[in-house]
């Protein structure tokens, strides 16, 4: 391979070498082991000083009512260790009319839905904006998918597509899919399309990290690709890039399971980091004893 190709790669791998992230992303509502078919992202970007404990205390209003009612609308929690302060909420579901259930049922309840509205007024006062996206599951342009277990980050990249370029994307990611089968197998991600919510045609494109090694040795990993794509499939790599990505951008989250409302199946499979933070959040939004 040249210096020039090698120099040229040095800018495409920050494209690539974030997409083989070393384990997966996520785990229906349904309890199937693997991402969900619909993927709902709420995002809350909070205002300076009120992330962390303070946040969390907020946050924990949502968990407790949730778990006072037994309700079935599980979801976990990201806080942003890059990028704007904000937390990312994902509800999973195997389709859209799932989703619309679980809506339907908390609007039933009407116990429930009078202490969710208190927690969104409470929770709101930290907040400088808000919004929700969604996103659907794409199987061929993912790899190697998985759960959660053992999971402690998530790496998100989004991508943002030029319109009329969604085949040469389509191709640019399977070219990636096929280089990393040849040379480094274990590699895995999965890919979501957006459909609502968004402004431009987006996929986000979602590593799981069971610890910062996990980002170093992604990195690392970018020889075996290289010498399995070789200098002309590179370069073919290169034009793809340019043809068809309009913008992307990468940030690190951290799950944080004081402020998650998981199902009992994750409970159970990894008790000391969910149903601590769990049993905690609950004391604290039931606030301090009677005297």
């Amino acid at each position: 391979m040249t210096s020039s190709t090698l120099l040229r790669y040095a800018s495409v791998s920050v494209l690539l070498c974030l997409m083989s992230g070393f384990s997966p992303a996520l785990r229906a509502q349904d309890g199937s082991d693997g991402p969900p078919k619909v993927l709902v992202i709420d995002r809350e970007f909070i205002k300076p000083g009120k992330s962390g404990a303070v946040h969390e205390r907020a946050e924990a209003a949502f968990v407790h009512a949730l778990s006072a009612a037994n309700a079935q609308q599980h979801y976990f929690a990201l806080t942003s260790l890059s990028g704007q302060s904000r937390a990312l909420f994902f509800f999973g579901y195997p389709s859209f009319a799932a989703w619309e259930a679980a809506n339907r049922a908390v609007e039933k309840n009407a116990t429930l839905s009078a202490a969710l509205d208190r927690a969104f007024v409470a929770d709101g006062d930290l907040l400088s904006e808000t919004g929700s996206s969604v996103w659907v599951r794409r199987d061929d342009l993912s790899q190697n998918t998985g759960n959660l277990r053992g999971v402690r980050y998530l790496e998100i990249r989004q991508f943002v597509i030029r319109p009329g370029r969604s085949q040469a994307w389509e191709e640019l990611v399977k070219l990636v899919m096929a280089g990393y089968k040849k040379g480094v197998p274990e590699a895995n991600w999965v890919t979501f399309e957006e459909q609502y919510g968004t402004g431009g045609h987006g996929f986000l494109v979602i590593t799981r990290l069971k610890s910062m090694a996990d980002a170093d040795h992604m990195m690392e990993s970018d020889e075996g690709f290289v010498k399995a794509m070789g200098e002309d499939g590179m370069r073919r790599l290169a034009e793809l890039e340019a043809s068809c990505i309009e913008s992307d951008q990468n940030n690190l989250f951290q799950i944080n399971p004081r402020m998650s409302y998981p199902p009992p199946s994750w409970i159970q499979a990894e008790p000391d980091f969910w149903k601590p933070a769990v049993t905690v959040a609950a004391k604290k939004a039931e606030g301090p004893a009677a005297p």
